[in-house]
């Protein structure tokens, strides 16, 4: 296993150094007529802090409420016959028996089902929006650039300093 984790790893640190060493160049080699600047935007802000973030969810909260209710009432009739069919078990005879616990046993599937369904369909509707609000804040991003004569623009690290954060400069444009 280390073996195969190696080379991908080894060539991680490789572009890692490089990608400083260009940044530390970038820093310390005048461009048209001053030093390199960089930003930094934390992108998991954008897509919970902003107006359209928030839309976004109370759209989407509104658009799948109704089959949120439906897995609801799905768990709980499941519950219930589940419940009725362990106080009723020891006087069923076993035909009846049998029938109630296929019923239980596909019931249960459908709720998997429906839930399973219902999560993927509400992540796949939450990527598109967050694709939307990308795409949105992608282009303030550039916008914001240009406008503060920026080299670089960030959008992941360990640690940023706060003076290039430019996130609430986006979060504002994102807003009007």
């Amino acid at each position: 296993m280390l073996k195969n984790m190696t080379p991908s790893l080894s060539a991680w640190l490789a572009v890692a150094a490089l990608c400083s060493a260009s940044l530390a160049q970038a820093q310390s080699t005048p461009a048209a007529g001053g030093a390199s600047r960089i930003g930094f935007v934390f992108t998991e802000r954008l897509m919970t802090d902003s107006k359209l973030a928030k839309a976004a969810d109370v759209k989407i909260e509104a658009e799948f409420s109704r089959r949120l209710k439906s897995n609801k009432d799905l768990l709980a009739r499941l519950k219930t016959v589940s419940e009725k069919l362990d106080a009723d078990a020891a006087t069923l005879v076993e035909p009846e028996r049998t029938r109630r616990y296929r019923e239980v046993a596909d019931l249960e599937k459908d709720v998997q089902r429906t839930q399973r369904e219902f999560n993927e369909d509400l992540m796949q509707r939450k990527s598109e929006e967050r694709a939307n609000i990308a795409q949105k804040a992608y282009k303030l991003i550039e916008q914001i650039a240009e406008q503060e004569h920026l080299d670089i623009v960030l959008q992941e690290s360990a640690w940023s300093s706060p003076r290039i954060d430019i996130t609430d400069k986006v979060i504002k444009l994102l807003d009007k």
